[in-house]
């Protein structure tokens, strides 16, 4: 998949910057679920997220580059960012009004599998002894620890069809994305990326909502500025700069740890609950993460 090999200290410092990415895109749901709580619904959540991004970005001129980009990059960064950031968002918020956290974390978890079969299909990869041993061991885990929480489930086909929808997109541009990084730099792919994305969701709010629909309780905007920082922006550079460092397959299976993680945010602040087989559950997807981050080498 790569041309030369990076050295041991670039390889763990990439998969520090998956597992911290995951750490950040777990806070999500609990930040949805909390907003939820207050009226608010999908697209205007959404909205004010991209709009607390937007002024972060604004606030650094970080997005402003007075170097010139190819056409064929600037297409790529476009679609990307309607893809990445865009619909996979617009999707997961939709579903999350409907679907229980606990289902929209096992359909989310689908999607390092599928990132792993777009990179190999779209993106040449190639499946390392390790990152094949990884798969079906982070996926039993996921599987013990979300499974319990079904039970009791009763969302619809339709909010299921928006999840699993949001996870494809996802998957398309992790596995897309290796190559523009690499020609363009992971710090301005994320600043262009969050740009587009940004301007997408505003101009979907703008078609359905009126301006009006913008005024929530304080709250709200306390949970989307929150989810901006960490659950957007700084998770999103870290996964750029990540897959620049050990690829789009490796952080995928890291990104596992994400469903696992919201559980546990959970138990504090939505006072959820683990079972004993959920922790074993947890155990083995951290197990899963520890094979494909211990070498890159095999």
């Amino acid at each position: 998949m790569y041309t030369t090999s990076p050295s041991n200290s670039i390889f763990r410092f990439g998969v520090i910057l998956a597992v911290f990415a995951a750490t950040g895109f777990s806070c999500k749901a609990i930040f949805a679920k909390l907003a939820y709580r207050h009226g608010v619904d999908a697209i205007t959540m959404v909205c004010l997220r991209m709009l607390f991004v937007l002024l972060i970005l604004a606030s650094f001129s970080l997005w402003r580059s007075k170097a010139t980009l190819a056409r064929r990059d600037y297409l790529a960064l476009i679609g990307l960012g309607l893809l990445g950031y865009y619909l996979s968002s617009v999707l997961d918020f939709i579903g999350l009004m409907t679907v229980s956290a606990s289902l929209e974390r096992l359909i989310l978890s689908l999607y390092p599998t599928l990132t792993v079969l777009f990179s190999v299909m779209l993106g040449g990869a190639v499946l390392t002894r390790r990152i094949k041993q990884a798969l079906p061991i982070t996926y039993l885990g996921i599987a013990l620890v979300v499974y319990p929480g079904l039970k009791d489930t009763n969302a619809d086909w339709v909010g299921i069809g928006f999840i699993l929808a949001s996870t494809t997109c996802y998957a398309l541009y992790m596995s897309l994305s290796p190559k523009v990084i690499a020609r363009v730099g992971a710090m301005r792919f994320t600043e262009l990326g969050l740009t587009v994305s940004s301007i997408a969701i505003i101009c979907h709010f703008l078609i359905t909502h009126p301006v009006q629909a913008l005024i929530q309780p304080l709250p709200v905007y306390g949970l989307a500025a929150a989810m901006a920082v960490f659950a957007t922006v700084l998770p999103i550079y870290a996964t750029a700069a990540a897959m620049s460092r050990i690829g789009a397959s490796r952080t995928a299976i890291i990104g596992s740890l994400g469903p696992m993680l919201s559980i546990l945010l959970s138990i504090g602040i939505l006072d959820e609950r683990l079972s004993p087989i959920q922790w074993l559950g947890a155990a083995i997807v951290m197990l899963g993460v520890w094979i494909v981050g211990k070498s890159h080498k095999s």
